[in-house]
């Protein structure tokens, strides 16, 4: 190119802006710009799509080759006038192919060389318009690009668009199993991931006891971790680690069980002793779920498939409980089950199942004296009374004045009528009144059968918990025996439960009361239930123990229970001193250790005669020892502090009609007996000592006698006493 044609393309240049901007009144105006949503027509579309950009752009550059001189004299003009469109997509109407190519796709470099051929050869092209074309078709590129975001945003905004309308259109069942589907999905990708996390735990090599455990360790990991403890101490000789105990496992697994499950540490210890491993485990799984929810048919309003058909008008969803003929299980309720008028009317009664088993193991009848010594909230209360028909006489009592509402408002809404409530401590009520047929002692306990419903129990019980509840539950049992009568004709029952799952609390209060009474066990008549432990550790119970039930969450699916029934043989009660015949092979070491301990101080006569007193006092009496019949007795015997108020007057004063005066001058003279009987048992302590002394005296040796006869005859010779020799 030369340098005059160089000078041309430059004035050109900066000539044309001047003429583009004002623009002749003749100039046709611009078509308007369509909006970056507004889709094309569908013939038109169909080109675009299917041929790109540098194609196009190939195309027009041959058919701009192919063209005639006309076309280039109204590009010419056009950019002249001011009127000349670039392309881009508003103008695409008129810039179409005039006819299609042979081939639309060819090579980049032929198509660049037949551009520069063309643009070579065409003399009459000028290059002035053509820079300036370029010019404005660079500002329409970056419209073009802008349009092209905006067309994408809103593909993709139709995309969403379009799936929303499809799931309108689908009908409702299409959705079910859509979701479904997804739901599906979700469960297979878990159990796949859980699948994986169980190959690598297996893959690897380290054991589940590290020295060096982590601190943010998760509670899945925990949770694999209990399970694979578990596994090992099931096959401990196989699975186990070189170098680690039992005890190891036992202890690693103590520690997580109370980190996951959120238990103290008592807890833990207590109900690992009392199940294997693997069973702990499915207990306190089981605590974690809610119990069914259970409730009794009132056969004194209604029967029990009466109010099945109106509990399911209601829409209640209840079925019947095999093994009970008044118990019912409750599935699913549209309405609250606590507030029907069939509730409210008294034709059932919410219950746990397992409270139903203490009142079918005491089978009242019609016509007897029943006393439920602990009876609040009243659930077996007025079960007992539907058993018995509103006949004979029903004591209901309770110790706690503040559960005595609940009580009464339950017996007048299920219809009771032979029932009497009273507001006694039930350890003295052998003492108030008495005779009863049967007795049902379900017992304050420290609650470890029903942590579903109370989850605070997991941290708040303790070893004083338990021991405290078992020192009460003795009282209690003892008092439950005197308040019946052998001699009943129909009765002389007594049922003793508890909604605990401790030894300490069930197996050995029944114990302590077959060794205090006259009792025996007697079957439940229950038709299912674990038998009883007659050994646990290092006790060891009465073999009749395994007549007694025990209920299990993990098992029975209800709380946690512990039934025992006692039959009572004699009203007599055994003497203090007196052991009672389970204590057989007791009696005879004790009668062993008595002919010794006579025997060594027969020996010590011998050598001495004077006995000072407080040798008197350390010599223990020959018929038994009081001390220990006083401690084992003193939890029977607290007459006087147990069961007093704040002013020290015993809640039995009001009713007996005692004043306040009368029942402090009686106190203080149960003190004085008290005191009198405590000497009287000391002097009778050094009488016996003084007649061990004198016995032991007369049992002299053969010539220690001879002496004693020679010094006789010397003073019926002499007629005077032989002096006696000095020490």
């Amino acid at each position: 190119m030369s340098a005059s044609r160089k000078v041309s393309l430059k004035t050109s240049a900066k000539a044309q802006p001047t003429k583009l901007a004002k623009p002749t009144p003749k100039s046709k105006p611009l078509p308007k710009k369509k909006p970056a949503n507004a889709e094309p027509p569908a013939k038109k579309r169909k080109t675009v799509l299917q041929q790109p950009e540098s194609e196009s752009s190939e195309e027009e550059n041959d058919s701009d080759d192919s063209g005639d001189d006309f076309e280039h004299e109204e590009l010419e003009e056009g950019f002249q006038m001011g009127t000349a469109k670039a392309y881009s997509d508003d103008n695409t109407s008129w810039l179409t192919l005039k006819s299609k190519p042979a081939q639309l796709f060819e090579d980049d470099d032929d198509d660049d060389d037949d551009d520069e051929d063309d643009l070579a050869g065409n003399d009459e092209f000028d290059f002035d318009e053509l820079h300036a074309a370029e010019s404005d078709s660079g500002d329409d590129e970056s419209d073009d690009d802008e349009d092209d975001g905006e067309k994408k945003s809103s593909k993709k905004g139709k995309v969403v668009e379009e799936e929303e309308e499809e799931e309108e259109e689908l009908m409702e069942i299409e959705k079910k199993a859509k979701r479904r589907d997804e739901k599906n999905r979700k469960l297979l990708e878990e159990s796949e991931k859980e699948l994986q996390l169980n190959i690598q735990a297996e893959e690897k090599d380290e054991g589940v006891l590290q020295e060096e455990e982590k601190e943010d360790i998760s509670l899945e990991d925990l949770h694999q971790r209990i399970r694979e403890v578990i596994r090992i101490l099931g096959a401990f000789n196989k699975l186990k680690e070189e170098g680690k105990t039992r005890s190891d496992y036992l202890k690693r697994l103590r520690e997580d069980i109370a980190v996951y499950y959120n238990y103290n540490k008592y807890l833990v210890f207590l109900i690992l002793d009392i199940f294997s491993p693997a069973e702990a485990l499915e207990f306190f799984e089981s605590n974690e779920v809610p119990r069914p929810i259970t409730i009794r048919a009132n056969t004194l309003k209604t029967r029990r498939r009466d109010l099945i058909k109106s509990l399911s008008a209601r829409g209640v969803n209840v079925e019947e409980l095999k093994w009970s003929k008044v118990g019912l299980q409750v599935f699913d309720s549209t309405v609250p089950i606590g507030a029907t008028p069939e509730y409210l009317g008294g034709q059932y009664m919410l219950q746990g199942a397992s409270s139903f088993a203490p009142v079918m193991a005491l089978a009242p009848h019609e016509g007897e004296r029943i006393l439920d010594m602990c009876a609040a909230p009243g659930g077996k209360t007025t079960y007992i009374a539907a058993l018995m028909k509103n006949t004979g006489v029903l004591m209901a009592n309770d110790a706690n004045k503040e559960r005595l509402s609940a009580l009464i408002a339950n017996v007048h809404r299920m219809g009771v009528t032979n029932c009497i409530v009273s507001n006694l401590d039930g350890r003295r009520f052998p003492k108030v009144c008495g005779g009863f047929d049967r007795v049902l002692l379900d017992a304050p306990c420290a609650g470890l059968g029903v942590i579903s419903r109370d989850q605070s129990v997991k941290l708040q019980k303790g070893k004083k918990d338990v021991q405290y509840c078992s020192s009460i539950q003795k009282k209690l049992i003892l008092a439950a025996i005197d308040s019946v009568d052998a001699k009943s004709k129909t009765g002389g029952y007594i049922v003793y439960s508890t909604c605990s799952i401790t030894v300490e609390e069930n197996e050995a209060v029944v114990d302590f009361a077959l060794k205090r009474r006259h009792v025996k066990l007697v079957d439940t008549g229950l038709p299912f239930g674990v038998p009883g432990f007659t050994r646990f550790k290092d006790k060891r119970f009465h073999p009749a123990l395994s007549m007694t039930r025990r209920f299990y969450p993990h098992t029975h699916n209800m709380d946690g229970f512990f039934v025992a029934k006692l039959r009572k043989l004699s009203n007599k009660l055994p003497d203090k001193k007196e052991k009672p015949d389970a204590d057989a092979v007791a009696e005879k070491k004790e009668k062993e250790e008595k002919a010794k301990k006579d025997k060594a101080a027969a020996e010590e006569a011998d050598q001495t005669v004077d006995v000072s007193e407080d040798e008197e006092d350390e010599v223990k009496p020959s018929n038994g020892s009081d001390e220990e019949s006083e401690d084992e007795e003193e939890i029977v015997e607290q007459e006087d502090d147990d069961d007093v108020d704040e002013n020290g007057i015993s809640p039995f004063a009001e009713m007996a009609g005692k004043t306040v005066a009368d029942v402090k001058d009686e106190k203080q003279r149960k003190l004085k007996q008290k005191e009198d009987e405590k000497k009287a048992k000391k002097e009778a302590r050094k009488a016996a000592a003084a007649a061990a002394v004198a016995a032991a005296a007369q049992k002299q040796s053969p010539q220690k006698k001879k002496k004693v006869q020679q010094q006789k005859k010397d003073q019926q010779q002499t007629g005077k006493k032989r002096p006696r020799p000095s020490k």
